[in-house]
């Protein structure tokens, strides 16, 4: 017995040796991220640095599925109308958050790591402007993540470390303004001049408009902390509308997609998920918005524009013919069919942004260059533009319109009481109207709305 015993055992310690030394033998093969170069080459820089600007926002398309069926029904811009999907109803699935979280991270974080090291000046001399976009865009990408998720490793994001720091919110915004300082001087310093070329997708590697890109992020960031950080909010703020933002939307930051890069929402269209929802019935009729008709198309029952109520339940939406797709207004023409994904370019900032945080911010009393009503105008006016409307006399009517949002088929109260017209005599309800026109004019960026909209409540929404 003691021999079978004794043989037992020495089998087992040959086992784990010959599993040891078999694992060990490939271990830094089998535990190097594939997904993120090891090193560039010159000649890769530029395409590198094109991959990260598409999968810092979207990493694959995961981020829009993330944003189509949590931030877009979150912010009330579409109603969920599949009852297999409980996202409306703020109850989280883990596959759309983990692989957008992996793509972030595996994919992105650590690749824009490799381009910053690659164009540090100090290794690589004559890459300073490269350097500079790569630090903007890194901001950019990581803003727009920690909205979504609170704490995430910001500082050592990236550095393909098996364990990473986790920094606060409060810690993340703070460290977002020195690199677009940084950036900003190398930037005018070389002002006319180009960097990335070509495998910049939104600017086309033109410096001018990178600068001005970089004073609205400025401006974007400082008004998101203003509830917390008023004084460092106004001082941001105020820098970036003196060294020039957003005025026109020549000026608009615009991804453009290609069949490497697609775009998300033509292909997700054909899945018939989501539809218009109440809240944007309610403003939009009741505002008499001529955007409506890009916005969304008419329902094909009828012909009607027609939205739902957020959070209905699997069984409301399996059994009423009233919630059904046919009878509901889907995303507007724009979008489809799906070899759109091809061509359309994909929203970063806009000017109609700016100009409606430039608003918030002289009614705070900000030196923003223009009063609040007039930048308020002004940020109506651009948005529309956007959207094909040019006609002054139908802009002017729509500013001076004293309509409000209605009740409608599914939401018997509406969801505010405020007319379009500004009213600079309660600032209650101009921050309120600034609010609806900025989430009006943000559309159809979901991530984007629901960060503003978390921000001070507004604008007002029916919850379910």
């Amino acid at each position: 017995m003691k021999a079978v015993k004794l043989m037992k055992l020495v089998f087992v310690c040959l086992f784990v040796t010959c599993l040891f030394f078999g694992c060990t033998e490939d271990f830094e093969e089998i535990n190097t991220n594939t997904r993120v170069l090891s090193e560039l080459e010159a000649s890769t820089i530029g395409n590198v640095y094109a991959s990260c600007q598409y999968v810092g926002f979207w990493t694959q398309k995961w981020a829009l599925i993330q944003q189509s069926i949590f931030t877009d029904h979150y912010c009330q811009y579409f109603a969920n109308t599949q009852n297999f999907f409980p996202f409306d109803r703020y109850v989280l699935k883990d596959s759309p958050l983990n692989n957008t979280w992996n793509g972030f991270y595996n994919g992105h974080a650590g690749n824009l790591a490799l381009v910053l090291e690659a164009t540090d000046p100090a290794v690589n001399p004559g890459s300073e402007t490269m350097h500079a976009l790569a630090q903007i865009w890194r901001v950019v990408t990581f803003e727009r993540f920690a909205n979504s998720w609170g704490p995430i490793p910001y500082v050592e994001g990236g550095n393909n470390a098996s364990e990473v720091f986790y920094d606060s919110e409060d810690d993340i915004y703070k460290s977002f303004f020195p690199p677009p300082d940084a950036a900003l001087v190398i930037l005018n310093t070389n002002q006319g001049g180009n960097a990335f070329g070509a495998h910049d997708q939104i600017y086309g590697g033109d410096i001018d408009r990178w600068i001005i890109f970089a004073n609205t992020l400025r401006l974007r960031l400082a008004m998101r902390i203003s509830e917390v950080e008023p004084a460092l909010a106004q001082a941001e703020a105020e820098k970036a509308v003196s060294a020039g933002v957003m005025l026109s939307n020549a000026d608009d930051a615009l991804f453009k997609c290609t069949p490497n890069s697609p775009h998300g929402m033509p292909c997700m269209i054909p899945w018939n998920e989501f539809r218009m929802s109440a809240a944007m019935e309610s403003v939009l009729k009741g505002y008499a918005d001529p955007r409506m008709p890009q916005f969304f198309s008419p329902a094909v029952t009828d012909g009607a524009y027609r939205g739902l109520r957020n959070g209905y339940t699997a069984v409301d939406l399996g059994g009423k013919p009233e919630l059904q797709n046919d009878t509901l207004s889907r995303i507007g023409p724009r979008w489809m069919p799906v070899s759109q994904e091809n061509v359309l370019p994909w929203e970063i900032i806009l000017s109609p942004e700016a100009y409606f945080l430039r608003a918030e911010g002289a009614l705070k009393g900000w030196s923003m260059d223009g009063t609040a009503e007039d930048l308020y105008n002004s940020g109506i006016e651009m948005s529309m533009g956007r959207w094909g409307i040019t006609d002054e006399a139908i802009i002017t009517a729509y500013q001076q319109s004293t309509d409000v949002p209605i009740s409608t088929h599914d939401a018997p109260d509406p969801v505010s009481t405020i007319p379009v017209k500004f009213d600079a005599g309660n600032v209650a309800v101009a921050l309120e109207q600034i609010a609806t026109q900025k989430w009006l004019g943000l559309f159809p960026d979901g991530w984007e709305a629901f960060a503003d909209l978390r921000r001070r409540d507004l604008p007002k929404m029916k919850m379910p």
